[in-house]
Formats: structure tokens, C-alpha cells, sequence
């Protein structure tokens, strides 16, 4: 059995004029309010991304360069001491801590190595103990021989150092960059 309904002609649009303008419905504010505060997410995350992808061509090229530590005899023979060279690329809000320290040890006449002070596990300043003769970590343990190899501890590796050079009776480091296991021969 079918059932026929009568049907309706629809209204004809022409005849019903403009009419009021439509308000927009809360779907439609929440939907763009959303889709700002995304916008305004995405800016605050991409900013920091693309700098960090394009930060090795913008300091390619700051290449290390050579800073003094001090003249030689500043050094003395057989000793570890402690020295300081200001980062030759610095910026006007790095204040002091521009200033680099290292451990530098002098073998037998000019011959020179000059370590990192940073711990090869997390970074924390190891320490020298003449009487030991031994760079200790503070932080968990670890212990460096005289010569900067591992001796105890949770560092994978011995002291990182820098590249030296005595020019005008000056002892210079290649600083710039901390030496890491890139930069180290």
C-alpha cells in the first residue's frame, strides 16, 4: 500500500526579499576562535623550530679562533693550574660567563695540554686534587688520571682538550667552541 502525501510548492525565494542579516552561530565563533588560538600556537612553536634548523648556516661562519691564556712562565713546569680565556664570540648579555675556564698543565718545556674543565658524563666542573694528582667530578663520581684519561666513575671518556700553539712566548687555545668529541682529534 502506498501512501500519496500531498505535496507542497516551496516558497518562492524572490518573494520572502533579503530578510535580516544572519547572526553567526556559536559552532561558527568557536570554530574560529580555535582555529586563531592554533594559528597563535603554531607561531609560538614554529619561531624556535626554524631557528634551530637554520642556526648552523647562520654561524657558519664563526669558526674557532685563537685566544691567549696567558705567557708561558705564568705556568709552571710539572703543575696543573687553572686558567681563563674570555669566548671570542660573545654577545653583550653573556656578562661573565664569557669567561671560560680550563685546566692547563704543563709537561716538560713548552709542551702543554690544555683541558676542558667540563666533565665528559654531564658537564659538571671537574676539579684538580694535586696531592692525588687526579680531576674529580663533584657531581657523581667521576675521576680523571693526571694525563685527562678516565680513571673511575660514570664518564664514558677522558677530559676533552683544546688545540694549543705558543706564539710570541704567549700559550693560545683554539676556543670558540667547546671542544666535544666532534672537534677533538
Amino acid at each position: 500500500m502506498t501512501v500519496h502525501l500531498p505535496q507542497r510548492d516551496a516558497p518562492d525565494l524572490k518573494q520572502l526579499g533579503p530578510g535580516p542579516d544572519p547572526q553567526p552561530s556559536r559552532r561558527g565563533v568557536l570554530f574560529w576562535a580555535g582555529a586563531a588560538l592554533n594559528g597563535v600556537a603554531a607561531v609560538a612553536i614554529g619561531i624556535p623550530v626554524v631557528g634551530y634548523l637554520l642556526a648552523p648556516f647562520a654561524s657558519s661562519g664563526r669558526k674557532q679562533s685563537w685566544v691567549a691564556l696567558g705567557h708561558v712562565d705564568e705556568f709552571p713546569e710539572g703543575h696543573t693550574t687553572l686558567g681563563e680565556y674570555v669566548n671570542p664570540f660573545t654577545t653583550p648579555w653573556d656578562g661573565y660567563t664569557a669567561n671560560t675556564p680550563c685546566w692547563v698543565k704543563r709537561d716538560a718545556g713548552d709542551a702543554f695540554t690544555v683541558f676542558a674543565i667540563n666533565c665528559t658524563h654531564l658537564g659538571c666542573p671537574v676539579r684538580w686534587f694535586p696531592e692525588s694528582s687526579l680531576f674529580m667530578c663533584p657531581c657523581h663520581g667521576g675521576v680523571y688520571y693526571a694525563d685527562g684519561s678516565r680513571a673511575a666513575g660514570p664518564p664514558p671518556r677522558g677530559l676533552y682538550t683544546y688545540e694549543t700553539r705558543i706564539r710570541k712566548g704567549v700559550l693560545e687555545v683554539k676556543a670558540g667552541r667547546l671542544p666535544t668529541l666532534q672537534q677533538t682529534p
